[in-house]
């Protein structure tokens, strides 16, 4: 890091030159680093003996006939005033004067330029700047890319003017270059294992989940009709000692990472690496802090005074506190509001019968018509006033497993509810279901619990049977909903777009944003969250089998519904209707999430529109188009292998498929994941809301554990659900995973110049204006008293898809529930 910012030329009034500036970050630095500061010293030698950072320039219009007809080169510039300004230990830009001998009419219009680093550590190029190009004004270079000392490469790095061009009108002399560094990304003939430095971009299944070395396996997911999953990236470690088929795995506390591209390790340098770091500092420290804390004291919750306490102060160590989490939202105004039928609802409205036996729902017309208003059940299936959350059939083949591990005992869950006159979803019916093993059959074992008006054990019946289903829900959040659906799914899109289309290529730079650090933070979930003995299994119910249920799960998973509109009415909560603005109709109106969320779709698909018809002015175009054709081929039969015969992938050979695909993936990318992961702690936080392990069986008339339930009913509540470790390991991390920390939002780029194109500039202005409103709108129809489940009983207004597009300066960090990130980064 360099302190200061100093100021590039201006003009270019020496004939033969060119001038323009560098903006550069030192390697970040958190506390005091002996590597970085020896680093410096060598760095601040080599500038004395006339070894520093240089660039050349290579031109677009002149080729050069002795080297097969590439694009002129200009003879190395060194950076300029490296020594002025000494680096800080702090995260700072600084910007550097360096002077080309370049004619334009002799060596014509630079198209690309080349950096070699030949200090001994690695700094972060931002951008680079020429002044005053004679008819072309300003040129800019993008590069958002680490530099390492030039010796760790094999090749010039080399980087692109800001420029946006298909294939096939990519200017002669620059072609060569634009194919070598795609190559070079791919990294096809480098089998690993990799290194910091590398810039490789392949594919390998997840074989590297388990601990097989330690008796700790788990299956490889990924490359099998069984077990079907989206590939990650390779890291190219050797196989495990007793496994072959598994990948050697890092231990908690090795201090080495998990290899991606140095490029997806969090390329914000103003983060300073905060989720990595925070991940790493709640597993090494917090993790076995929790643990012994609860070794010392009573390891069980009594009452929900109890659970209050320990939020609230949290962990005492020393005479401070080892963390301190904040009030989660769900209780902040009413501290009783979460256990309510109405707040309940308000939430959750989001086999192969040979080998499972008969799975048919016993909820029946009897247990339900004396809720539905005086309408019969056919009436309220006619008029679409009955809806379902059902878990019964993902997990319920699982459940004789699951069971047998210690502190388990887990129903498969459906809850029936009902839209009544008000707008607003009440729970009608909990179907608790436990696997029942008749002539070698696994059938089901059903009690069907309603909603009652008495007190006592028979009303707290009622809150433990909402209480499974919770649990049920919760393990389905975490696996499926936020894992498998955003983070999972979206890192082949992520290494198929650097493998298959250049930086200048046009979707490039449309989806680029919504790549950014996510396969970092999928590394990170392999080494700490997800791996074997990691804390999913640690908090969540499935434990060791959480990762087979989510590959069962992917074998149905279909990338055309994820688009909003289809997944709506394949959830049967909206219908086509194509004179609504957004060619939908919802069946619940006050649905906040759907009403917010298809405002933000129908923004980001008329955005990909106007952009992506700049460039394919018709279908021809696109399937002329070489590398987009590669980059779909590369998603669909080697990113989602598993699935590349499914019928419904797009065929890629329209703009409008091209456009539906992109707006999906920026959707996942964004909203989705900004839907699902940042109102975790909010709403989750208070354990009792939202546990995510059941112990005990539901408490039966005639017992001593339904005699306990009438003396003490919040003890055994408590006791029933997430243990008091588990709870605290659980809510704890979601406090890091619900956290901003100076995002770039949806309708953001955090590079002004990240294209030339006035056109695409003038889009993406409106794309952000657009936002605007919608947040707006969300604002408004918070304050709307018609609208009742906007708010709920707990008085906590949907803000999960406000944009916060508005937010200029990134202040909005922490626990807000707001904000739509431009990429799945936490």
């Amino acid at each position: 890091m360099f302190g200061g910012v100093i100021g590039g030329l201006t003009g270019n009034k020496q004939k033969g030159k060119i001038k323009g500036s560098v903006v550069i970050m030192r390697k970040s630095v958190l506390g005091f680093d002996v590597t970085s500061i020896s680093a410096t010293v060598m760095d601040n030698i080599g500038e004395f003996i006339g070894n520093g950072v240089t660039c050349q320039l290579i031109s677009s219009t002149v080729a050069d006939p002795y080297n097969d007809n590439r694009g002129k080169v200009c003879a190395e510039a060194s950076l300029e005033q490296w020594l002025t300004k000494l680096p800080s230990l702090t995260s700072s830009e600084s910007k550097f004067r360096v002077r080309f001998n370049w004619e334009v009419e002799k060596h014509g219009v630079p198209g690309a330029i080349i950096v070699k680093n030949n200090h001994a550590s690695e700094f972060f190029l931002k951008t680079i700047t020429l002044d005053d190009v004679p008819g072309r004004g300003s040129i800019v270079f993008v590069a958002d890319s680490w530099i390492y000392p030039q010796s760790k490469y094999r090749y010039d790095r080399v980087f692109f003017a800001n420029d946006t061009y298909l294939p096939s009108q990519m200017p002669a002399a620059l072609k060569p270059y634009r194919e070598d560094e795609l190559r070079n990304l791919r990294g096809d003939d480098q089998q690993g294992p990799y290194q910091t430095h590398d810039r490789v971009y392949r594919y390998d299944v997840y074989n590297d989940l388990g601990l097989p070395d330690s008796g700790n396996p788990r299956p490889t997911l990924g490359g099998s009709d069984d077990l079907p999953y989206p590939r990650r990236c390779r890291t190219g470690r050797k196989p495990s000692k007793t496994d072959p088929n598994c990948e050697s795995t890092l231990g908690l506390l090795d201090r080495s990472d998990i290899y991606v591209p140095r490029d997806e390790r969090f390329g914000h340098i103003k983060k300073s690496d905060f989720y990595g770091y925070a991940i790493k500092s709640f597993v090494n420290a917090v993790v076995p802090g929790i643990r012994t804390f609860v070794d010392v004291t009573p390891g069980e919750y009594d009452t929900f005074k109890d659970v209050l306490k320990l939020i609230k102060d949290l962990l005492p160590v020393g005479g401070d506190y080892l963390l301190k989490l904040p009030m989660p939202q769900i209780i902040k105004e009413d501290k009783k509001a979460w256990m309510s039928d109405d707040e309940s609802s308000h939430r959750e409205a989001l086999f192969d019968p040979s080998k499972y036996g008969d799975h048919t729902s016993t909820i029946t017309a009897a247990h339900i018509e004396k809720n539905l208003e005086g309408l019969t059940v056919q009436k309220a299936l006619d008029g679409n006033r009955l809806y379902i959350l059902d878990h019964h059939d993902n997990f319920m083949p699982f459940l004789l497993k699951i069971n047998s591990l210690d502190g388990n005992f887990i129903y498969a869950t459906r809850t029936l509810l009902f839209l009544r006159a008000d707008g607003t979803l009440a729970p009608l019916a909990i179907e608790l279901s436990l696997p029942d093993l008749r002539d070698g059959v696994i059938a089901a074992k059903s009690t069907v619990h309603t909603p009652t008006s008495t007190v006592g054990a028979e009303a707290w019946v009622w809150h433990i049977a909402k209480a499974y289903a919770n649990v049920n829900d919760y393990c389905w959040h975490q696996l499926i909903s936020h894992w498998l659906n955003t983070h999972a799914v979206m890192e082949p899109f992520v290494i198929a777009t650097n493998r298959q289309l250049s930086v200048t290529h046009p979707v490039h730079k449309l989806l680029q944003p919504h790549y950014r650090d996510t396969m970092n933070i999928n590394s990170n979930a392999r080494k700490m969250l997800i791996n074997a003995g990691g804390i999913f299994e640690l908090t969540v119910f499935s434990r060791k089998y959480s990762f087979e249920i989510s590959s069962k799960v992917y074998g149905a998973w279909n990338f055309t519904e994820q688009a909003l509109p289809d997944d709506l009415i394949k959830r049967g909560m909206a219908v086509p209707d194509p004179s609504s603005p957004y060619k939908v109709r919802l069946l619940v109106e006050d649905y906040p999430y759907a009403s917010d969320g298809l405002a933000i779709w129908n923004a980001i698909e008329l955005w990909v529109t106007e952009y992506l018809v700049i460039y394919y002015p018709n279908d021809g175009a696109l399937q002329a188009d070489d590398e987009l054709q590669a980059w779909w081929k590369e998603v669909r039969e080697v990113g989602h292998a598993d699935l590349k015969d499914a019928p419904w992938w797009p065929a890629m050979q329209t703009v409008a498929e091209l456009g539906k695909s992109c707006a999906t993936i920026i959707w996942i990318a964004s909203a989705l994941h900004a839907a699902v992961n940042f109102g975790q702690y909010p709403y989750c936080g208070f354990v009792p809301n939202r546990p995510s392990v059941s112990r005990k069986p539901m408490p039966v008339p005639g017992t001593k554990e339904y005699a306990e339930l009438e003396k003490n009913p919040e003890k055994v509540f408590l006791r029933t659900i997430t243990s008091q470790f588990q709870a605290l390991v659980g809510l704890s991390l979601l406090e890091i995973l619900s956290s901003h920390s100076d995002e770039v939002y949806l309708g953001q780029r955090d590079t002004p110049e990240w294209t030339s194109d006035a056109k695409a500039q003038d889009a993406f202005k409106r794309f952000g204006e657009r936002l605007v409103e919608i947040e707006n709108r969300v604002t408004a129809m918070n304050a709307d008293p018609r609208l009742k489940n906007r708010n709920g009983p707990a008085k906590f207004p949907y803000t999960l898809l406000y944009p916060n597009t508005s937010d200029k300066k990134g202040d909005a960090v922490g626990i807000t529930a707001k904000g739509i990130p431009n990429s799945i980064s936490i």
